[in-house]
């Protein structure tokens, strides 16, 4: 009897990218099988902020209300507030993650989804209860160790870490979806850049009721300015919240050099009692744990048949909350591609776009998450806090803008300033969304011939839509009969979507006759789909005769602006060029 396991895609890992690979796979029906070193899902909150984006490629795969159902909700995520402690001084708030009303227009204009906070240990269950439910195989306590490709597939040699033997598993694709410290990169040989070990921090969970502190101030971070406690006399503390008003996370820095403390039960509860102010409210340490700032990007996402996913390609601090929405984003765009090459509808080229069109994305999100921890210094200098000072000083220099002089008024505009200037951590709506695949480096994006008028606007604090090929298909509210969805509503499930208007007949039958599924979807009056708000009409970029090609994860394959008479060869070559078949 053969003791090789045979699967179409193996994945290692189980966190926000490998999971999220698998429900993807299992939902359109590829056969695949994660292992984890690991004895259990996630056990400590870690990431967390859930953009848009990411909520809308959950909304696909049929998890969003689950996700809804347990996060914290955008309304309690928003002040984001600098103080002395939570039961200190407040220096300043910056209204956050789509809070402020101009931005939460943005939002509600964007997308059909809310952003919200969804610790990583409420999210992995979610996303792989309904993976395996869908028929992904899941095997704990099992380590990958290498593994060897060729023409045909590849081959890992994994560890079974309750039985100590080993085994083969056979698999036409592997995906590496194993952090930030991955293997499966390691071995793949992916070329990466930057470093690793920038910076140290500690993790600590713990609860408290802290809610006289946080309840009429509801946000999600809290940034402590405590002076005297961490190296060169500067201390600043997160105390994030993990569940309202009772659970938390503190994230605390350390010397990287000297390595990272004793992480005594007694070392974290001092922590937290500097950071919260308060020595009487009873606190309970669950958890501490150190980890690296790093600042490090792949600049190749595969090798052959092996693929990589989630920190393993883009490793960064938390700022922003890009890390867990990036990894699934990732593995959203590689599954659809995997099912149809694997299917015979695609050619293996197809798999190349993966690479050209996520790799820019993730080296924006580690340069944009480093930048935005050294943008929190000018709020240090806005209180002359970058100087070796005593923690007396500090403190003073903290107390003097309250005074009534020409130099604290300047002191208190300069504070004002560094605190507002930190909407490019807190609400880069445009970093969430403004992704764009350009046709020039991704085959699976066919240019229209228009050149790129760029963003109106910063592209990192604002989202810009666009019908433009390689953009994301723009929201905006339709009706159905009695049903009101969103644009976004009418592609995915993954296949192919066409939508056109009235006119547009030509496109349906286009579509109706190539060999890959495509779904059409007609807006217009007397249609089945409406546009009773003119909402569709002005975002569209094309007129009512008009054709957009729409890929299962929902971006702009191919735009044509009106009526062609060639329709079905226009659309067929698109298609061959997608697909990897030109």
């Amino acid at each position: 009897m053969s003791t090789v396991v045979e699967t179409d895609v193996l994945i290692v890992g189980s966190g926000p990218a490998g999971a999220s690979a698998a429900l993807a796979l299992s939902t359109y029906g590829v056969p695949n099988l994660v292992v984890t070193r690991y004895a259990s899902l996630a056990d400590t909150p870690r990431a967390h902020i859930t953009n848009q984006r990411t909520m809308e490629v959950l909304r696909d795969l049929g998890v969003e209300q689950e996700v809804v159902a347990q996060a914290t909700p955008q309304h309690l995520m928003g002040n984001t507030t600098f103080c002395t402690s939570l039961a200190g001084e407040e220096l300043g708030r910056v209204r956050s993650w789509g809070n402020d009303p101009l931005v939460q227009a943005e939002h509600e204009l964007a997308s059909p989804t809310r952003m919200c906070d969804m610790p990583q240990h409420l999210m992995e269950p979610v996303l792989v209860d309904a993976a395996v439910a869908r028929g992904t195989r899941l095997r704990f306590e099992t380590e990958y160790l290498s593994h060897t490709q060729d023409a045909d597939g590849v081959t890992a040699t994994v560890r079974d870490r309750l039985r100590g033997d080993t085994y083969e598993i056979r698999a036409k694709y592997l995906i590496g979806a194993d952090g930030g410290r991955s293997k499966v990169a390691a071995d793949a040989g992916l070329p990466m850049g930057g470093q690793m070990g920038v910076a140290g921090s500690v993790n600590i969970v713990f609860e408290a009721d802290l809610t006289k502190y946080t309840a009429h101030r509801p946000s999600t971070l809290y940034w402590v300015l405590a002076p005297g406690a961490t190296v060169g006399g500067i201390g600043a503390g997160l105390v994030r919240c993990v569940r309202p008003w009772t659970e938390w996370l503190i994230v605390w820095g350390y010397d990287v050099t000297a390595g990272a403390p004793d992480l005594t039960t007694a070392y974290a509860e001092s922590v937290v009692r500097k950071l919260v102010g308060d020595d009487d409210i009873p606190v309970t340490i669950k958890s501490s744990s150190a980890w690296t700032v790093n600042e490090m990007y792949a600049e190749r996402y595969a090798n052959g048949r092996v693929f990589c996913a989630g920190d393993a390609v883009h490793r960064h601090p938390p700022s922003n909350g890009l890390g867990s929405n990036t990894s699934i984003q990732d593995a959203y765009n590689l599954a659809w591609k995997l099912k149809l090459v694997l299917d015979g509808t695609a050619g293996p080229a197809l798999l190349d776009s993966y690479t050209a069109e996520r790799a820019p994305v993730g080296r924006q999100i580690v340069t944009r998450a480093n930048q935005s921890i050294r943008e929190t210094a000018p709020v240090f200098e806005a209180l002359d806090g970058l100087s070796p000072q005593t923690p007396e000083q500090l403190w003073a220099n903290i107390a003097a803008r309250k005074d009534a002089t020409e130099a604290a008024e300047k002191q208190r505009d300069r504070l004002r300033e560094a605190i507002a200037f930190k909407v490019y951590e807190f609400n880069a709506h445009g970093v969430d969304l403004n992704q764009r695949y350009p046709a020039e480096s991704s085959a699976a994006i066919v240019p229209d011939g228009t050149p790129d008028p760029g963003f109106d606007r910063d592209p990192e604090l604002h989202h810009q839509p666009s019908s433009r090929p390689g953009a994301r298909l723009p929201h905006a509210w339709i009706t159905s009969g009695t049903r009101t969805l969103s644009t976004l509503d009418t592609v995915g499930r993954g296949r192919f979507t066409l939508l056109t208007g009235i006119g547009g007949e030509d496109w349906v039958c286009a579509a109706e006759a190539q060999d890959v599924e495509i779904a059409t979807v007609v807006i217009g009056p007397g249609q089945e789909y409406e546009d009773p708000y003119g909402d569709w009409a002005r975002l569209r970029e094309i007129t009512d005769t008009g054709a957009l090609l729409v890929r299962p994860d929902g971006f702009v394959a191919f735009r044509h602006a009106s009526a062609a008479p060639d329709a079905g060869e226009l659309l067929a070559d698109a298609l061959r060029r997608i697909l990897g078949h030109a």
